[in-house]
């Protein structure tokens, strides 16, 4: 019996990591985009007989284990989507929704980073190349104060028609667009 106390409470705590890591700590309302398999895990729940709950959570588990090994569903804790966020920010992925649950708009519309190269191109435009691997183009007429070398900080802020504006060292800001 002790055995079976200490399964349920193993399989309750399994359920709420993966609750928490799909919506976060706060009771969510049953989401459109939820896995079926997430919805299934969290609807043993309902069962009031014990070993029908303990059973449901059993198969469910296990299907989700099986499901996330083979890379059929994925599983982000937050910090996780904020790093897709982050790297993703100056593209224009539609889908990137799913990683903004819980999340303020704020953090999307800035982002941070460190020259790693940079390079005049054949247009005579600046390509900045941060550490993180994310490659700017320059896309206005507009002459920097300072030319980029590796180390300086850049901040890039979301601007109007969804362009990018472009700061190296705190100095004036200048046109970019995402191209890598």
């Amino acid at each position: 019996m002790r055995t079976t106390a200490i399964r349920t409470a193993g399989v309750a705590l399994a359920a709420a990591i993966v609750a928490l890591a799909a919506g976060g700590a706060q009771a969510q309302p049953k989401i459109e985009s939820r896995s079926a398999m997430l919805q299934k895990l969290v609807d043993c729940r309902k069962l009031t007989d014990e070993a029908a709950r303990l059973a449901c959570y059993d198969q469910a588990t296990v299907a989700l284990d099986q499901a996330e090994a083979k890379g059929d569903i994925v599983v982000v804790d937050r910090e996780q989507a904020r790093k897709v966020r982050r790297q993703a920010f100056g593209f224009s992925v539609p889908s990137i929704t799913l990683f903004e649950r819980g999340e303020s708009k704020e953090e999307l519309e800035n982002a941070t980073g460190v020259v790693a190269v940079a390079r005049i191109n054949g247009a005579g435009k600046w390509v900045i190349k941060l550490e993180d691997g994310a490659i700017w183009t320059q896309v206005d007429a507009n002459e920097l104060f300072r030319t980029p070398k590796p180390g300086m900080s850049v901040k890039i802020r979301q601007a109007a028609m969804g362009s990018f504006m472009m700061s190296v060292d705190n100095t004036g800001a200048f046109r970019v667009r995402r191209t890598e």
